[in-house]
């Protein structure tokens, strides 16, 4: 591309080819628009390979996006089997590796590429006369340092929260020693393999798991069976909650029968006393000392220590916003998510069942053709749907190509069903039906309750692109009765909202 090249044959960016990145790829192909894709790590999915020891809570017939599949069926991929629940690892190898395989694809993603800034042309942020006429310039680094300017027709930012992570201190704050933990490998990701790779940091070692959400489950399920196996293995648990019980969900009345398993294993290896909880921790402090740590934390009591050989963050994560410093955006105060659509996802009052599919409205900001899809478009907020980021995709092409109707036009309807997890990265799966005939073979392909990517995500992911996601997979459908709001857990199917819970 040129300078003189016009707008509208400029390529799309894509930041991030995790699950809604390649999507988001496969949609502008469709379009007949060029995707140019950015991917920070090694490979397409690098986020969801990280994590790829983990199972998903739901069936593959609900995490293909409908624009992928039409890339891939004439390659002769075989779509595998529809009730089958895969772990990352499976989704990597049978789904988005192939994708990003395509011919039409793989020239487009660049990966061990992190883009490190987003503006327009010739254009800082405080200048607005020709603006959104104006190409953006993304400014890439790749792995060998050399930096390269991109000129685009629009940018869509599905890079996900899993590389930023939540840190483990009070008030959104790192604890006083916890970058040099992390630097020194003494604080892990926040899905470490326990059972495979990482399995010499834990085995007859002291870990401490930290967060209370489906994160934190899989990896406490984990260090539980490696016990079993490695009887020195010791476990201990710190939420800030008064009552671990919330982190159980909902059991049996879970919609989704995987999800409702991993509670209830949880509850029972802290009922048998092979996991110590310690409750109303906040901690404040992280002093490594050779390959062991000491982490002091204040509860109701008093101060409290533990000597822990290893500490894996389960926290959440927050999205990277440092490299659109010069992008014009109009985001929540509180969540740090799209403002429309903030109030909706505010974590505090959040039941992801009923957050109504959304798409190129909701999501846009001050700057014309940039959107933020996926897990970083929530920002901060604990949940997201795989399908509601589809239908994100969905919609904001169609509005880049100028295809306003079918930009507006939902084509997916979310039921209200399932336990949300109050994980902050990771993904509430539920069972979405279509709005229409017409879009039902749609909404059923492109819904996906898997993860992502992180940023971070891992991200994800992401988060990411991240998902709620269990140890080990149930071949039960995801598929629930007739949707009934639950009483554990974050209760979905109910009336929401910042707005709604104020009453304004």
């Amino acid at each position: 591309m040129t300078e003189s090249t016009p707008l509208s044959e400029l390529p799309v960016a894509i930041i991030g080819a995790g699950p809604v990145g390649l999507a988001a790829a496969a949609h502008v192909i469709a379009r007949d628009m060029k995707p140019l894709v950015f991917e920070a790590g090694a490979t397409p999915a690098a986020a969801v390979s990280a994590w790829g020891h983990i199972g998903l809570f739901s069936p593959w017939k609900y995490n293909i996006d409908q624009a992928a599949r039409d890339l891939l069926e004439p390659t002769g991929w075989v779509e595998p089997e529809a009730d089958y629940l895969p772990t990352g690892a499976e989704v990597v190898a049978d789904y988005l590796a192939p994708l990003a395989a395509t011919e039409q694809l793989r020239e487009t993603i660049h990966t061990r590429t992190r883009v490190i800034a987003v503006s327009r042309v010739g254009k800082d942020r405080t200048r607005t006369p020709g603006r959104s006429d104006t190409p953006f310039l993304v400014r890439t680094q790749n792995s060998q340092g050399q930096i390269e300017d991109h000129r685009v027709r629009a940018v869509i930012d599905t890079s996900g929260t899993w590389g930023s992570p939540n840190p483990l201190g009070e008030a959104g704050l790192p604890a006083i020693g916890e970058p040099s933990a992390r630097e020194a490998g003494l604080v892990t990701s926040p899905l470490p393999d326990v059972l495979g790779r990482d399995r010499s940091q834990f085995a007859g070692r002291h870990t401490l798991v930290v967060g209370a959400g489906h994160s934190a489950a899989n990896t406490l399920l984990a260090l539980g069976r490696l016990r079993e196996a490695e009887p020195g293995t010791r476990i201990s648990w710190a939420i800030r909650g008064s009552d671990p019980a919330s982190v159980y969900g909902g059991g049996d009345q879970d919609g989704l029968p995987a999800r409702g398993a991993l509670g209830t294993r949880l509850r029972n290896l802290v009922e048998a006393g092979h996991i110590a909880v310690h409750t109303s921790v906040t901690i404040t402090d992280l002093a490594p000392a050779s390959d062991e740590l000491t982490v002091t934390g204040t509860t109701p009591e008093g101060s409290v220590s533990l000597d822990v050989d290893r500490v894996v963050p389960t926290t959440g994560f927050r999205p990277n916003l440092d490299f659109l410093r010069e992008i014009r955006l109009d985001l929540d105060p509180v969540v740090e998510a799209p403002t429309g659509l903030g109030p909706l996802i505010d974590p505090e009052h959040h039941s992801c069942g009923t957050v109504a599919p959304h798409g190129a409205r909701l999501l846009a900001h001050p700057e014309k053709d940039f959107y933020i899809a996926g897990m970083k478009s929530y920002g901060r907020a604990p949940t997201f749907l795989m399908a509601t980021g589809y239908e994100q995709i969905r919609s904001i092409v169609a509005a880049i190509a100028g295809d306003q109707a079918a930009a507006d036009t939902v084509e997916l309807v979310l039921p209200e069903t399932g336990v949300c997890s109050a994980d902050i990265g990771s993904s509430c799966d539920t069972t979405p039906a279509a709005a229409t005939p017409a879009a039902a073979t749609d909404a059923a392909a492109t819904d996906a309750a898997g993860c992502c990517e992180p940023s971070p995500a891992p991200g994800k992911g992401p988060a990411a692109e991240a998902a709620e996601i269990a140890l080990a997979p149930e071949p039960e459908s995801c598929c629930g009765s007739t949707p009934q709001p639950v009483t554990l857990g974050i209760p979905t199917g109910l009336e929401h909202g910042r707005n709604a819970h104020q009453g304004t």
